[in-house]
C-alpha cells in the first residue's frame, strides 16, 4: 500500500506544492498529488500548477491573509526555480 509520503515523492512536487493544488481545487491531499503527478506529465503542466499558485496567492491577498499569501509566495519561488522551462518562458 502506498502512503501520502510516496505519493507525494512519485508527483516529484514539493508537499507545500501540493499543498497549493489542494488548496486551489479544494480537493484531499491525497487527490492532490495524483492530479499534480498528472499535470506535470502533460506538455504545459509546469505553467498549469504554476497558475495555481498565483491563484492561491491571489485569493489569499483577497481575503487579507497576507501571511498565508507570503508563504505561497515561497511556495512559487521554490516552483520557478526548480522548474528550468518556467524560467526559459519569463526571460522571451
Amino acid at each position: 500500500m502506498l502512503s501520502i509520503d510516496d505519493c507525494i515523492a512519485m508527483s516529484e512536487l514539493s508537499p507545500e506544492e501540493i499543498d497549493a493544488i489542494a488548496e486551489h481545487e479544494h480537493i484531499p491531499e491525497i487527490v492532490a498529488a495524483e492530479l499534480g503527478n498528472y499535470i506535470m506529465q502533460c506538455p504545459d503542466g509546469s505553467l498549469c500548477v504554476q497558475r495555481f499558485i498565483l491563484d492561491d496567492i491571489a485569493t489569499a491577498k483577497a481575503h487579507g491573509h497576507m501571511a498565508h499569501a507570503a508563504k505561497l509566495k515561497l511556495v512559487l519561488k521554490h516552483f520557478v526555480d526548480s522548474h528550468e522551462e518556467l524560467k526559459v518562458r519569463q526571460t522571451i
